[in-house]
């Protein structure tokens, strides 16, 4: 075991790289190019220094303190992402339930805006690779739009079938690709080795006290240097906490480093460079190998937002705030390789979008920097609440810990807040459309279950009365699906008034989600006898779990229940939902959720059930 541990070390902390990082790496692309493109910074050695110096803060701040050293440690049973954090958050604060619903929502609106920067962070950074050929040659222009499309369409085509193959790679390309930074910047910091002195801080502080309204400006492009910070934590279940923080440390911020003061030592030799600095530091020969390995970087980053995409829309499925969608597992050994092709077009159509309406990288920054410095408020918002009532630690450390880290994203939100008239809206429009679905499902599905509890019968009072003159009992098990236990499923009163038979074993079965990742097979079940051979069963799930029904029924064969694949059939109530007036949800809001009901996957496949033994009965429910 322990021979085995360094090399699997070396291997988590590979993949991270090529994960986790692949995003934050390829943000030299643009970062001081829009922060001195934007001309709001006077081209002189001093706020060069001063640049250079915020931006090598804001990585160790931001990144360092923040993400890796404290927003790391709050696993939930091993795993991260907003969404795992909101459900620290909500358990923490379960027995204040006016916070805890207030935190859910914020937490939701939270994940709602990963999918607005999910739009933005592939098209700038595609988009900013292959606008590396127009230094090899201005003529080149014409074909940067047209070959960032078709880098996209590929990208997104080969999702249905599954990143395994090429994933072994992403570690080793994108390790080149940082080497390959790391040396473009030392061979012009060698040139001008006092560049290096802009790692003091008081360069920054000085920038700051003598150009505050400048300062407050560039934030919005210095949040560039941290895209994809958000990945570490989302990750955090795939690598765990000493590879991420080993890759960060120990090559992607020394990598980083070293191209930013190289950019800088470049732009203090030539001010011209600005245009470019990151393809302008290349010799001509190696510009058009660097356009290759940029892009191949650029594509392995958002290979990883796709598949965190998928990930995130997958839990809230599993939370339910979102309707059941085709799902498709393109790995039969990791069950965490999922493939969703409504989400993967969805987000395809809107890159594209982004990428024809902005054009360029420098107008895609503008676009932005609003979702993904909201998302890092919310994040700090959640670990205030996780620290101080999970973890029990004193206010004053609390406060300390997360009020440094609030003061910044804040700084940094309202920055990026000056761009909501010149892009900033499009992320913004996007996660608040998605919000409004999520939100529209969760209470529409709320609104449902109460008018089906409404007119619905006891389910043990119900079987002692059908029992009093059993019909007639038929062999094989019936496993009727029902989201609300203890109630007669609509299903089993269409079977018997139809069919007027009942099988000789008859399960009710509940599956449940959770607000935590993973739920074990020990605690998978509940059952509770309801006498006749019938039971209740209750099948939990976390929300990483993939559900599966008839796996999870098995153990109920020490019960005397065998669930035989020909002799069971799974009963679905098929309900159609009618919007009405009342004091539900706004009208425009039922006809969204009738729309999403209707069009939502069947649940068979999604609990795995056998296409072959599964009957289902229509129901009509108002809301």
């Amino acid at each position: 075991m322990n021979s085995r541990a360094p090399s699997s070390l070396a291997a988590l902390t590979l993949g991270a790289i090529g994960v986790v990082y692949g995003d934050i790496g390829t943000s030299v692309l643009y970062a001081v190019k829009e922060i001195f493109g934007s001309g709001h910074v006077p081209f002189t050695h001093r706020n060069v220094y001063g640049v250079l110096s915020i931006i090598f803060w804001t990585l160790t701040t931001i990144v360092s303190l923040k993400y890796v050293v404290l927003v790391l440690r709050a696993d939930n049973a091993g795993e991260g992402g907003l969404i795992a954090m909101l459900a620290l958050a909500a358990n923490a604060v379960k027995d204040k339930p006016a916070l805890r619903r207030a935190l859910m929502v914020i937490g939701i609106f939270g994940t709602s805006l990963f999918y607005g920067d999910g739009v933005i962070t592939p098209a700038i950074s595609v988009l900013s690779a292959v606008e590396g050929l127009t230094v090899i040659s201005p003529a080149l222009q014409h074909y940067v739009i047209p070959l960032t499309l078709l880098v996209l369409l590929v990208l997104f085509w080969v999702q249905k079938r599954g990143t395994g193959g090429i994933g072994r790679y992403f570690g080793p390309i994108t390790l080149l690709w940082f080497l390959a930074v790391a040396t473009l910047g030392v061979s012009h910091i060698v040139h001008h080795p006092e560049i290096l002195g802009a790692l003091s801080p008081h360069h920054a502080l000085r920038f700051l006290w003598q150009q505050p309204g400048i300062s407050f400006i560039i934030l919005g492009a210095v949040v560039l240097a941290v895209t994809g910070a958000e990945a570490l934590y989302a990750d955090l279940g795939h690598f765990g906490k000493k590879p991420i923080r080993l890759a960060w440390f120990a090559v992607v911020m020394p990598c980083l480093t070293l191209n930013y003061f190289g950019q800088g030592a470049l732009l203090l030799a030539d001010p011209s460079a600005v245009s470019n600095p990151f393809f302008r530091m290349a010799p001509t020969w190696a510009l058009l190998p660097l356009v290759v390995l940029a892009t191949a970087a650029t594509v392995i980053a958002s290979q990883a937002l796709i598949s965190g995409a998928f990930s995130v829309t997958k839990q809230a499925i599993q939370l339910g705030y979102l309707p059941r969608l085709n799902l498709r597992h393109t790995s039969v050994r990791d069950t965490g390789q999922i493939y969703i092709p409504f989400v993967n077009w969805a987000l395809f159509t809107a890159i594209v979008l982004a990428v024809v309406m902005f054009k360029s990288s420098s107008n895609l920054a503008s676009a932005y920097g609003i979702a993904v410095t909201l998302d890092m408020l919310i994040t700090t918002t959640l670990t205030f609440f996780v620290i101080r009532y999970g973890w029990k630690y004193p206010l004053w450390l609390c406060v300390g810990a997360t009020g440094l880290f609030f003061v910044i994203d804040l700084a940094f939100f309202s920055s990026n807040m000056l761009k909501l008239f010149h892009g900033g809206w499009f992320p913004l429009v996007i996660g608040g459309a998605v919000f409004t679905l999520m939100m529209t499902w969760k209470q529409g599905r709320r609104l449902m279950s109460k008018a089906q509890q409404a007119e619905a019968l006891e389910l043990n009072g119900f079987l002692d009365a059908v029992f009093v003159e059993p019909p007639l009992r038929v062999p094989g098990v019936a496993v009727f699906l029902t989201a609300d236990p203890g109630i007669v499923p609509n299903a089993l009163l269409h079977n018997l008034k139809h069919n007027k038979v009942l099988h000789e074993q008859n399960l009710f079965v509940t599956v449940r989600s959770h607000q935590v990742p993973w739920i074990g097979m020990s605690e998978r079940l509940e059952v509770e006898p309801l006498g006749h051979d019938c039971w209740a069963v209750t099948i939990h799930y976390g929300f990483k779990n993939d559900p599966d029904v008839p796996a999870a029924l098995e153990p109920l064969r020490l019960r005397g229940c065998e669930i035989e694949p020909m002799t069971t059939s799974y009963f679905l109530s098929r309900d159609v939902v009618t919007p009405t007036l009342g004091s539900g949800m706004a009208p425009w809001r039922e006809k969204l959720f009738a729309a999403m009901h209707h069009n939502a996957a069947g649940a068979a496949a999604f609990l795995h059930l056998p296409a072959n033994a599964v009957v289902e009965l229509g129901s009509k429910v108002e809301i």
